[in-house]
């Protein structure tokens, strides 16, 4: 899906959502074997690029975000949906798909 939006910058998530620039992995297996493009998985490692404000609680107080941008985060294999922007893939998704922050 191509978007009108010439920058991920640009994106602004709305609610508990977040943008996420998927970090590929290697190409090389650990032992030494190149892998093409049709046998590498998803990368399931990403860093934020925008985060939303938060959601609404039911009390109407917005519930703030644990995620900022620049975070690396570890997410659910089949979260988010993928988009191109400008070229490049990123990925949209609710803050509760992220498993992990990398510290």
């Amino acid at each position: 899906m191509t978007t009108s939006v010439t920058s991920v910058t640009q994106l602004n998530p709305m609610a508990d959502r977040v943008v996420i620039r998927p970090i590929d992995e290697a190409k090389v297996s650990r032992g030494g074997i190149i892998l093409p493009d049709t046998v590498k998985e998803r990368p399931l490692e990403g860093e934020v690029v925008a985060a939303g404000p938060g959601r609404y609680l039911d009390s109407g107080k917005r519930l703030e975000m644990d995620l900022k941008t620049g975070d690396k985060v570890i997410y659910s294999k089949f979260a988010g949906t993928e988009i191109t922007v400008d070229g490049e893939d990123v990925l949209i998704m609710a803050a509760g798909d992220v498993l992990a922050k990398i510290s």
